[in-house]
């Protein structure tokens, strides 16, 4: 059985470039988390971050499906964010969502339901300073997303690269 050259070229060399994409930083951005399109991974710090959730929330977001299985600590691949609240931030937590230095985020009132119809669990509402250490990371881009509204701060150790856009849509 004769295979057709062109697919089998086209197959090589788009698994070249996502290989060598990889190698040099650059990161596909799918979800709805963030715009869509290319980032790349820095180690100066930045808006956009890779972290693993870790603990009770990444089993959540395994068991429903949120993430895939990956090289996080607790099995999970790692979720894409913005880093809504940095520390030293004042941040409030309400019904209405969350609120950085007294400017509600778009997108961020809590969901009772996922997009399956499981219920959820809110991080408790209420008003703090950002701890030294830690960061709020959200979504003001998908009202659905998984992100602090469930989980609250975490620790900047969960962070595994800061990403800085190269090409993305708006």
């Amino acid at each position: 059985m004769r295979v057709p050259k062109f697919p089998v070229v086209a197959v090589l060399v788009g698994a070249s470039l996502l290989t060598l994409g990889w190698t040099l930083g650059i990161r596909l951005n799918l979800t709805a988390s963030l715009p869509l399109g290319l980032y790349v991974a820095t180690n100066q710090p930045s808006d956009y971050v890779a972290f693993c959730l870790g603990g009770e929330p990444e089993k959540i977001a395994l068991a429903r499906q949120y993430i895939t299985p990956g090289h996080c600590p607790g099995g999970g691949t790692p979720l894409l964010k913005f880093i809504a609240a940095r520390p030293g931030d004042q941040v409030t937590y309400s019904p209405a969502g969350i609120a950085v230095n007294s400017l509600l985020l778009p997108n961020t009132a809590p969901r009772l339901r996922d997009s399956t119809g499981m219920p959820l669990t809110t991080y408790p509402f209420g008003t703090s300073i950002v701890p030294h250490g830690t960061f709020w990371l959200a979504s003001s881009y998908d009202a659905r997303s998984y992100d602090a509204r469930y989980y609250g701060p975490l620790p900047a150790s969960s962070i595994r690269m800061h990403l800085r856009p190269l090409w993305v849509s708006r």
